[in-house]
């Protein structure tokens, strides 16, 4: 069982690079708290989860088009994008994985973090914009 803690894990192979694309597109716009989650020992529906809030409307839809835009220069297209309109809550399905944007409001209300507890926080590479 994975504790607030514990170190997030390193990537180790090539199913986590298109959530790492995701979760670099997110920074680029400013995203708050941006998270990587492994789900694959506890879900069966995807494999990993992107999380990360914005601060208002369309920061969080500038955030989701940045990461739509991203993942389609890597050949990743979407199942489905729900909530982008009223953008309290975007959720992107790319079947092996699901990008979450949240309000701030929102994020703390559902608390996927706490609901998915159990899975491994992935531990992103320093990005270059990093310092």
């Amino acid at each position: 069982m994975h504790s607030q803690t514990d170190e997030p894990e390193a990537p180790r192979d090539e199913a986590i690079a298109a959530p790492v694309i995701a979760a670099r597109a997110a920074e680029s716009k400013k995203a708050l708290d941006v998270r990587v989650f492994d789900l694959r020992s506890v879900s069966s529906f995807t494999d990993f989860f992107v999380i990360c809030s914005g601060s208002n409307t369309r920061q969080i839809q500038a955030i989701a088009d940045e990461i739509a835009l991203q993942l389609k220069h890597a050949g990743e297209m979407p199942i489905g994008i729900e909530g982008y309109h009223t953008a309290e809550w975007v959720l992107a399905d790319y079947g092996d994985f699901i990008v979450h944007i949240f309000s701030e409001k929102a994020r703390a209300f559902y608390d996927l973090e706490r609901l998915w507890r159990q899975a491994k926080e992935v531990k992103l590479p320093e990005s270059v914009s990093r310092q």
